[in-house]
């Protein structure tokens, strides 16, 4: 594995695309934690604060909006990723955006642009 690059924190209720994300990122020297509820992130985030959260726009029934401004508030860069809305339609604006289904390069370009580590 390559150097840890930053801490990433993805945050889907898709188990395989969670999985996915975190091997993707983990090949290019991230350190990832996985959380399939807004619990789950919240006590990911408590027990160490990631450098980016990508963030399901829908986690099951809830909405990841409180989290979502959280995060902003706490300087946490986010990417709103979601497979169905845009996250503007819920008022978030989001640092980056990813639409279901992505390529990994694309995965790997939003986080590293929120990292301020963009490739030329």
């Amino acid at each position: 594995m390559a150097q840890n690059l930053g801490r990433v924190l993805v945050v889907d209720d898709d188990a395989g695309l969670r999985t996915l994300s975190r091997i993707v990122l983990e090949l290019e020297g991230f350190h990832v934690r996985e959380a399939a509820s807004l619990a789950e992130a919240e006590a990911a985030i408590a027990e160490e604060r990631p450098d980016v959260v990508l963030l399901d726009v829908h986690l099951g029934p809830h909405h990841s909006a409180d989290l979502f401004r959280r995060l902003q508030q706490d300087g946490i860069p986010v990417a709103a990723v979601s497979g169905t809305s845009e996250p503007a339609e819920y008022g978030l604006i989001a640092d980056a955006s990813l639409g279901k289904p992505y390529h990994p390069s694309a995965l790997v370009a939003v986080v590293q642009q929120l990292m301020g580590r963009v490739q030329e």
